[in-house]
């Protein structure tokens, strides 16, 4: 077996950055060497930056978003309209969302798509505290914003079975055509959807 090359602190964080996705060997290996060429300051705060990551952030006990304080700023603010329940999968799901300005009610974060192809099942997500959640709480909609893969259709059934006895409205984002885009390039269910989603003007 050949001896590797590089000292062993660089291979290991090489190896390290290769474990993020998106990033490949390739990817790595500019990232570390970048580091190696740059300023003291620049990598200690890097450092500095991932260990404060792992000390202060949690999660909220509400809504399971990723925050700093519990609860979290958006689940604390009254002027947010508490009868909105918006249902993602993910933290970056809310980050997206709250930039395009058009929703102003609350979140709860599943952490996740049921997928039995990789062995998740709704006992691995934030699906019971969901639950709990439209028990307790008066919310008279519930958008159900999981992601247009098979993934996020199944979990969003999932929820929809298990939240017809409850007498709150249950919604699901609209899915349709992207602005900018030309008609010809468009997928055959997404154009479906479009059809489907069409309002009157």
């Amino acid at each position: 077996m050949a001896q590797s090359v590089l000292p062993r602190s660089v291979q290991k964080l090489i190896d390290e950055f290769a474990r993020l996705p998106g990033i490949g060997p390739k990817s790595a290996s500019r990232l570390t060497f970048y580091l190696l060429r740059a300023t003291d300051n620049q990598a200690l705060d890097l450092s500095a930056a991932l260990h404060e990551l792992k000390e202060r952030t949690q999660l909220c006990s509400v809504c399971f978003n990723i925050t700093e304080d519990d609860p979290c700023p958006i689940c604390d603010d009254d002027a947010r309209d508490a009868g909105l329940l918006c249902v993602v999968e993910e933290p970056l799901d809310v980050l997206a969302i709250e930039r395009s300005r058009a929703f102003n009610g609350r979140y709860h974060v599943l952490h996740g798509a049921i997928s039995p192809v990789e062995g998740i099942g709704p006992e691995d997500l934030r699906l019971a505290e969901l639950l709990q959640r439209v028990a307790a709480g008066s919310f008279r909609e519930i958008i159900m914003a999981t992601n247009p893969t098979l993934e996020g259709e199944s979990t969003a059934l999932y929820l929809q079975r298990r939240l017809t006895d409850h007498k709150v409205r249950l919604t699901r984002l609209a899915r349709g055509l992207s602005v900018g885009g030309d008609l010809e390039y468009t997928d055959e269910i997404t154009l479906g959807r479009a059809f489907e989603g069409r309002q009157d003007v």
